[in-house]
């Protein structure tokens, strides 16, 4: 009981214990894997990215969402628009190279990169995902 009760206090030694266990078991750690969110201008450069991505290996699976609306401020302006939104599946390690490597071919001066670490899901898929997009 004692030695539990550390495990869960540290943060280490709690990571540690959940490598181990997902070693010995097979299960997914939560967090190991992230879906991104990219914002485009539109179709063409959806693609083109898309394809950038994935020939990098900086994911596993992109899906190109159809148009959208958009309202956003940008310089202190009420802006309206249409987008297409990448949703870009990954091992999260890879998160910042990915995102380094968007904001070097995307033309939007601040393009939206941004990520949500994937809690739980199918365990097939989610190891499908790590046995496609190498290790650091």
């Amino acid at each position: 009981e004692v030695l539990t009760l550390l495990v869960l206090m540290s943060p280490l030694l709690r990571a540690l214990a959940l490598h181990l266990h997902s070693a010995v078991t097979g299960s997914y750690i939560p967090g190991t894997n992230s879906i991104a969110f990219v914002n485009c201008l539109n179709e063409q450069i959806a693609k083109d990215i898309a394809r950038a991505i994935m020939d990098k290996k900086l994911a596993a699976y992109v899906n190109i969402l159809p148009k959208s609306s958009a309202l956003y401020f940008w310089k202190g302006e009420l802006e309206e628009s249409t987008e297409i939104l990448l949703l870009v599946k990954t091992r999260t390690s890879k998160i910042g190279e990915l995102s380094n490597y968007v904001r070097s071919i995307h033309p939007f001066e601040i393009p939206e990169i941004i990520s949500l670490p994937i809690d739980q899901g199918n365990p097939l898929y989610l190891k499908w995902i790590e046995e496609n997009v190498p290790r650091d």
